[in-house]
């Protein structure tokens, strides 16, 4: 890890991701070391659609909405390493792997992505990562997961 670390605050995010409410599932990235890891934080709020019907009087964060908060985490670390604020990159999954849930996610939480590069290099467009998600260093959630990296043309 370097110490001469990045941060993405929203509005980069929202310059590298072309996801918006409800589904920009991150809220900041911080400690972004390259393409090599970065940490993302989702405050998990009550007033979120998805707590409507997951599930009524017991709200539980659904976990494909914590794996793609993971994503569009990794998404803002390469985004933001290979400088592709406003030039309208797109992710796509290609493979969610060895995902294990460990402890509900309910709001009031603020969850922790950890995420990692397991396979990938700046102009490749399949790249694979590892992440962690965690509440107040307690496990939520971890995965590996492909995905490609729609990149414009230079």
């Amino acid at each position: 890890m370097t110490t001469d670390l990045m941060t993405a605050d929203i509005g980069l995010i929202q310059r590298i991701l072309p996801h918006r409410y409800p589904f920009l599932l991150v809220d900041k990235v911080i400690e972004i070391d390259g393409y090599q890891s970065a940490t993302g934080i989702k405050n998990v709020t009550m007033n979120e659609p998805h707590f409507q019907g997951h599930f009524p009087g017991k709200p539980i964060m659904p976990g494909v909405t914590i794996i793609e908060a993971m994503a569009q985490t990794a998404a803002v670390m390469v985004g933001t390493a290979l400088d592709m604020a406003d030039k309208n990159m797109l992710v796509y999954f290609m493979a969610i792997d060895k995902c294990k849930f460990r402890r509900m996610v309910v709001p009031g939480d603020v969850l922790e992505l950890k995420l990692t590069t397991a396979r990938g290099k700046p102009g490749g467009k399949v790249w694979k990562f590892q992440g962690i998600a965690q509440v107040e260093g307690e496990m939520a959630c971890e995965a590996e997961f492909t995905a490609m990296m729609d990149l414009p043309a230079a």
